[in-house]
């Protein structure tokens, strides 16, 4: 079975009353799984989550991807340390077979997740995307 991700969001706009608890939060959960952050004064970016600063905090479920069962694992004490709270610790899940996730609350109380889905194989690493005709 064929099946293709990868299109549907463009990107992801979360909303944080702290700053600096929400920047120490990602930048251990990201080194975790692997995904770099470009951090500024007045937000951060990661992929295609930015991350700034709003009167309401945001209120998600966000799942990054986990290469395997050991990421999910270190995602979740990274986070644990960095302020996150624990919302479901490392294992299987009963979503499909295969489904190993843990979750954390992060300093606003939004519901992260890392996740590995099993062994599969992916046409790319990434999306690659360039300008097209003018």
């Amino acid at each position: 079975m064929l099946v293709q991700r990868g299109r549907l969001i463009d990107h992801i706009h979360l909303r944080t009353k702290d700053l600096d608890a929400a920047r120490r939060f990602y930048q251990a959960v990201l080194d975790a799984v692997g995904v770099p952050m470009t951090d500024a004064p007045d937000h951060f970016l990661a992929d295609e989550l930015w991350v700034d600063v709003g009167e309401q905090p945001s209120r998600v479920h966000l799942a990054f991807q986990a290469a395997d069962h050991e990421t999910v694992q270190r995602f979740h004490q990274a986070g644990l340390a960095a302020g996150g709270r624990d919302n479901g610790p490392p294992g299987e899940r009963s979503y499909h077979p295969g489904y190993y996730a843990a979750f954390l609350l992060d300093p606003d109380g939004n519901n992260i997740e890392a996740v590995f889905h099993g062994p599969s194989h992916r046409s790319a690493e990434s999306v690659e995307i360039s300008a097209g005709p003018g």
